[in-house]
């Protein structure tokens, strides 16, 4: 079984976050959900990003990067929208990374290093028409034409944080098949050991 990192999104450590980390429980696998902060919930991601905005998207980049650092390596890095930053940086910086599975955004690869690293498997999901994964649709483009394994997967609708069963915007079926897609993806990937980088 895998061991995961899954970071929340703009609005905070959500019941719907943390109801798909207990999906992934459910299989079997590990998973940590770090708080970024620190109890905070907001009603809309208006409130969120600004919350974000008065911390800095850098300094939420590195709250996640240091609840990481607590933890045994060799994991899976994952998350929704805003976690997306922690995630990413952290599949592609630590040299124990497992994989990565973004959801909701995708940051272009040069913000943390070169290339995505050789060997590490990713995901991107989406849903096609949310205005917010649409700005980052090129880089999420990019990462799949220049990696050796990943794949962007694309659901209809235009909602943004559709996996979140707790808020307005949650989309039951696509939600389904991201969970469905997320476990297949730790079931191929989590217990074939490291690769080599």
């Amino acid at each position: 079984m895998a061991e995961v990192v899954l970071f929340h999104h703009a609005q905070g450590l959500t019941p719907g976050v943390v109801a798909f980390a207990d999906g992934l429980r459910a299989a079997g696998h590990t998973v940590h959900t770090p708080d970024l902060f620190e109890g905070r919930l907001f009603g809309s991601l208006e409130e969120g990003g600004a919350h974000v905005e008065g911390i800095g998207f850098g300094a939420i980049t590195e709250r996640g990067v240091r609840a990481a650092g607590q933890l045994p390596g060799d994991v899976f890095y994952a998350g929704f929208s805003l976690g997306v930053l922690p995630a990413q940086k952290l599949a592609q910086t630590r040299p124990d990374a497992r994989g990565a599975f973004l959801v909701d955004a995708c940051i272009p690869v040069t913000e943390f290093g070169t290339a995505w690293p050789q060997g590490v498997p990713v995901q991107v999901h989406g849903l096609e028409a949310d205005p917010f994964f649409a700005e980052d649709r090129d880089a999420a483009d990019r990462l799949v034409a220049e990696s050796d394994d990943a794949e962007l997967f694309l659901y209809p609708g235009d909602r943004h944080l559709f996996a979140d069963s707790s808020l307005p915007a949650h989309d039951p079926e696509a939600a389904a098949l991201l969970n469905e897609r997320a476990l297949a993806f730790l079931a191929a990937h989590g217990e074939s050991g490291l690769r080599s980088r």
